[in-house]
């Protein structure tokens, strides 16, 4: 736990500088690496631009458009990764991690009928948010929508955080700091639900 906690440090440090040195671009690069699976936070990012917009270092409408950009184009790049690679890597490997054929098929039928809410609803889901675009790409949901519900829900929730890093001024940690514990619980029913996952198959294949 110390290790990663550790680790969240760094890279928060880290952001804070990349932000502060290279601005928008840096926003915009920080918030690509957020949409893929870099533990890289939103809350941590958006809200200390939004601070910076706060004293009149940045400008509010530039941080939106920089981030959401950001957003859409890590998305992307994770969409790609489960469109290209995802499919033949889970028929070849999956049953080292208790995935097959079946569940390929309930992956591509979800995102048929559920992709559009999902991918905007993901958007304000920590954890959810950095993976969510994978799955969506081994599913091969229609790029356009993909692209549409992404910004969408990536806008929404990238001017929440800007908003209210502007309103808190000084005190903008504050709001990793009461984030957090959701994100936790978060993760916890992410790895209860894939150990329930597990322990199902390991039962059917007895």
């Amino acid at each position: 736990m110390t290790i990663i906690t550790s680790l969240l440090a760094f890279l928060g440090t880290l952001a804070i500088n990349i932000t502060l040195i290279l601005g928008y671009p840096g926003i915009a690069f920080l918030m690509a690496l957020e949409s893929t699976a870099v533990p890289l936070p939103s809350e941590l990012i958006l809200p200390f631009a939004g601070y910076l917009s706060a004293i009149d270092r940045l400008d509010v409408w530039a941080i939106l458009l920089f981030a959401t950009a950001g957003t859409l184009v890590g998305s992307l790049a994770s969409y790609a990764m489960g469109y290209y690679g995802g499919k033949p890597l889970i028929l070849k490997f999956g049953r080292y991690i208790f995935l097959d054929e079946n569940d390929l098929l309930r992956t591509e039928n979800w995102f048929r009928r559920q992709g559009d809410a999902t991918i905007f609803i993901a958007r304000f889901i920590p954890v959810v948010r950095h993976l969510i675009s994978i799955p969506a790409g081994i599913a091969k949901m229609n790029l356009k929508k993909f692209c549409f519900y992404t910004l969408l829900g990536g806008l929404f929730w990238n001017s929440i955080l800007v908003y209210l890093g502007y309103l808190f001024g000084q005190n903008w940690r504050l709001i990793r700091h009461y984030t957090e514990p959701f994100s936790i619980v978060i993760a916890g029913l992410i790895l209860l639900a894939a150990i329930i996952f597990i322990v199902r198959h390991l039962k059917n294949k007895k």
